[in-house]
């Protein structure tokens, strides 16, 4: 469980700092994403896109970040709050002016070899449309 737990808060502290190819390294090669009403990408090449496109279109950090894991260190969830700013157009999304954004937020993770093989993302999507003015 105390690995899992350091594993979590390693992966949102290279998120923060936005060290993208440390929370690769975190990750199995067949990942699994899901994405917060999306679907679900497999594979560290389509998390590496995935973090591309948000690092082009989104300047987040995450805070008061709380971490809990199974007692077996199988599965564990975050909760925290994203402080963002929507800084380029999303595809599909309401066009960027640079809006800010303070959102809740919660993950769950599958952990499997000491790497996260499974992340699903959750938040409110109509509260941050509401947010950056849609």
């Amino acid at each position: 469980m105390t690995e899992t737990i350091d594993l979590i808060r390693r992966y949102y502290a290279a998120f923060n700092a936005g060290e993208w190819e440390t929370m690769l390294s975190l990750l199995t090669d067949d990942v699994a994403h899901d994405i917060n009403q999306g679907g679900r990408e497999v594979g560290m090449d389509a998390f590496r896109a995935f973090l591309a496109r948000m690092d082009r279109s989104y300047a987040e950090q995450l805070r008061d970040i709380v971490v809990m894991a199974a007692p077996d260190g199988a599965r564990a969830s975050a909760e925290f709050v994203v402080h963002g700013t929507y800084k380029a157009t999303d595809e599909g999304l309401p066009p960027a002016t640079g809006q800010r954004y303070v959102l809740p937020a919660g993950a769950f993770f599958d952990i499997r070899g000491g790497r996260i093989a499974r992340v699903s993302n959750f938040y409110n999507l109509a509260d941050w449309l509401q947010q950056v003015g849609a």
